[in-house]
């Protein structure tokens, strides 16, 4: 990388965290009564009226937090407290997304008409970066028939007839997606499309075919363009015209036996590409549960000019691997073997989201491990992701809610913003437990057919969140920080009881079911105690007991993974099902998440009046 290319990476990532600290600034607008941005005002007024909800402080929050942090349950909340109907619900919700959307869009425009004007990076990374704008614009339309259609439509349909039974009958039917070989995968790029009665797979270029067409086409106008440009500050030209082939040819292949193999292709291609601007393609499964059809993921990432590392979380989290191994079955060993050779190569990227698109405007991950793909991760490593400064900057713009006081009081809260506002470095050692560690905790006790074997009840996804996040407090609690230790303990309670919000929000389910399970955690070790209101005892005596329940948790969900058995099995000690929801089996702690879940639809918008947030911003 020449000097000039850093110096232009460097006002890059100064841009982009520029343009996200204004983008939290916008909740000034509730906070902060000399703040005055008529632009967003009226943007989100006119939605306010759109959507039948009156002007007042909580409605505001819940919009302002769909278009800052991406996320809906709060949105959610306020239709259900003015007795919108299901269908009203889901009409808004597809109504808030291209809110959303085209308010980024424009941001991103912006963005990239300042690169333009002010020269930064060369002409191939800058209409690189055009390129991927024009394709995300095609894909960001695509997400909302593809959400329409799959989440709620067709799985809509197979819930209402089949029940939790959804899974037998797709795998009755032949209608999980199949490879070349014949093999049975652990995710598709297809859709079911019913006929006579019956169903059948269609490719995502079948079904959607006006949106891939015009993809596969943006594709090869940017190649064109690309091909003659020169591209010398990394030498990652070669590299990025493959990348690109791949993805258009995957995007385009019809054959379902084939797309799998197509997707592996670009996957192997991606992770060749190690410049600090990183593009993020379909990668992930969350939103559909019973196919895993791949979400239009679509962005691109900036890392950190200043080369920040994670080695404490690789070191420790290898160190306890290795120790947990010692006294199990060699037979095992195989696989302890392919997982230290992913840990060895996953390649780190710490930065910022630049641009994104697509499912995407639906909620911006802290990290990630990718690819999901195990036989591509045996011959290439992963990657991992990691938005620290995007996190802190989100947590610094967030209101100071009524809801935490309430439930957590005001020493705990009064901790936790000293660590966010006044603490900076330890902050960042507490992410890279909580955070990093947790995307290093994907890869460990992982074959390369285990999700396949474990998912035949078709809720991996829902024990897996849990597994890397145990994975590096595990790690942690084997080689602790005393700097650190009480933040990670009060990031635990804060983090276990905060997803609870999460209860209704179909795409995060597995991080709601990770939640439930840390919750039997901290009411198992006397952490939280609950009586009609809850009471938190944080001394050291409680913090060694919870230890020591992670540690035998962890021991026995490892041995889970290897031996590969059903994910449910493994879930139904924690949790049941009741109208559909997910809950604790333990009555003590099912009672506070109803608790939590009445208060968080009473008071989950309301500002908290007690406390004067600028105080904590000075010197932020």
């Amino acid at each position: 990388m020449n000097k000039n290319f850093k110096k232009d990476l460097i006002a890059l990532y100064d841009l982009i965290g520029i343009k996200q600290k204004e983008l939290g600034s916008f909740y000034g607008l509730i906070e902060n009564e000399e703040y005055n941005n008529e632009k967003i005002s009226r943007y989100v007024d006119e939605f306010l009226d759109e959507c039948e909800l009156e002007n007042t402080k909580e409605n505001y929050l819940a919009l302002l937090s769909r278009l800052i942090n991406l996320r809906d349950e709060q949105f959610i909340q306020t239709l259900l407290k003015v007795k919108n109907t299901q269908e009203e619900i889901e009409k808004k919700r597809a109504l808030a997304y291209l809110w959303t959307k085209n308010f980024h869009i424009k941001r991103h425009e912006e963005l990239l008409k300042e690169i333009e004007k002010r020269e930064l990076l060369n002409k191939f990374y800058r209409e690189l970066l055009w390129g991927i704008h024009r394709i995300g614009l095609i894909l960001s339309d695509w997400q909302y028939e593809w959400n329409s259609y799959i989440i709620n439509n067709i799985n809509l349909k197979l819930k209402e007839k089949y029940g939790e039974k959804v899974i037998e009958f797709l795998r009755e039917n032949d209608l999980f997606q199949r490879d070349e070989d014949g093999n049975l995968t652990d995710r598709s790029y297809s859709v079911l499309v019913e006929k006579n009665g019956k169903y059948e797979i269609f490719a995502y270029a079948q079904f959607f075919g006006n949106y891939v067409d015009s993809i596969t086409e943006e594709f090869g106008v940017l190649l064109k363009k690309l091909t003659v440009l020169d591209e010398d500050d990394t030498n990652q030209k070669e590299n990025y015209l493959r990348y690109l082939e791949a993805v258009q040819v995957a995007f385009a292949e019809k054959d379902t036996r084939m797309l799998l193999s197509r997707w592996k292709e670009v996957d192997r291609a991606w992770m060749d590409i190690t410049s600090p601007i990183q593009i993020g393609h379909p990668l992930e499964y969350y939103e559909d549960h019973y196919r895993k059809a791949v979400a239009l993921e679509w962005d691109v990432r900036v890392s950190n000019p200043q080369k920040l590392e994670a080695n404490r979380a690789y070191e420790s989290i290898l160190d306890m691997y290795n120790l947990l191994f010692k006294n199990l079955d060699e037979k095992y060993i195989g696989v302890k073997h392919r997982t230290e050779d992913n840990l060895k190569r996953v390649q780190l990227y710490i930065g910022r989201p630049a641009l994104f698109y697509a499912s995407e405007f639906n909620g911006l991950f802290s990290a990630q491990v990718v690819p999901n793909d195990e036989q591509v991760s045996k011959e290439r490593g992963k990657k991992i992701f990691a938005f620290a400064q995007n996190i802190l900057d989100t947590q610094r713009a967030k209101p100071f809610l009524k809801i935490d006081r309430v439930v957590f009081g005001e020493d705990f809260m009064k901790k936790e913003r000293e660590l966010i506002f006044k603490k900076e470095k330890i902050w960042h050692k507490v992410y890279e437990v909580s955070t990093i560690g947790h995307e290093f905790g994907h890869i460990l006790w992982l074959d390369y057919d285990s999700e396949m074997q474990m998912n035949r009840s078709g809720v991996f996804k829902n024990i897996e969140e849990f597994k890397a996040t145990t994975g590096g407090l595990v790690a942690f609690f084997l080689n602790e920080d005393e700097e650190i230790k009480e933040y990670v303990f009060l990031e635990l309670i804060k983090r276990a009881i905060g997803l609870i919000a999460w209860r209704e929000v179909g795409e995060v389910e597995p991080y709601y079911c990770e939640g439930l399970i840390h919750l039997q955690a901290l009411f198992d070790s006397d952490v939280l105690e609950f009586n009609e209101k809850l009471s938190l005892h944080v001394e050291n005596e409680k913090y060694e007991k919870l230890k020591n329940w992670y540690l035998k948790t962890y021991k026995e969900l490892a041995l889970h993974y290897l031996k590969k058995q059903d994910a449910k099995e493994f879930l139904d000690k924690f949790i049941y099902k009741k109208d559909g929801d997910y809950l604790p089996k333990d009555r003590n702690v099912e009672d506070f998440v109803e608790y939590y879940w009445a208060l968080y639809q009473d008071i989950g918008r309301e500002i908290d009046k007690t406390v004067d947030k600028k105080e904590w911003l000075i010197g932020a």
